[in-house]
């Protein structure tokens, strides 16, 4: 079964982690690069993607005549998606154990973040209805 973790980090700007010192920036992005490895070691990694900031991001939508409308950036939110792993895992269960250890990943002073991973099934077939 394939999931999608949805890495959800904290802050009220998107670029809060460059405000930390450099060795614990350095800590999380090696916790992350260990972390992406054990998937790629075992199989699970499908893929793996980093977004850009949400002041770079743009809402579309189709104009009158089907053209692209752009509307601002998103809002400032408490958390933002600033990115994602595909996994492809035997059960639910472990994708969640593999959303908790995401989740530790360290920040200010190595203490565990406990980001928000949000866990979503990915389809395997459309639905009828969409054919």
């Amino acid at each position: 079964m394939r999931y999608l973790l949805m890495m959800n980090v904290p802050g009220q700007t998107a670029y809060q982690m460059h405000t930390w010192p450099e060795e614990d920036l350095q800590a999380h992005f090696a916790f992350l690069r260990r972390f992406n490895q054990k998937l790629v070691e075992s199989g699970e990694l499908v893929g793996i993607e980093a977004l850009t900031a949400p002041d770079q991001a743009k809402w579309v939508r189709a104009g009158k005549d089907g053209r692209p409308v752009t509307d601002g950036v998103f809002p400032e939110t408490k958390e933002f998606l600033a990115g994602f792993w595909v996994v492809d895992v035997e059960s639910p269960e472990r994708a969640y154990e593999l959303a908790a250890e995401a989740s530790a990943a360290p920040g200010p002073g190595g203490q565990p973040l406990n980001m928000a991973i949000e866990v979503r099934q990915v389809m395997t077939s459309p639905a009828k209805d969409l054919l």
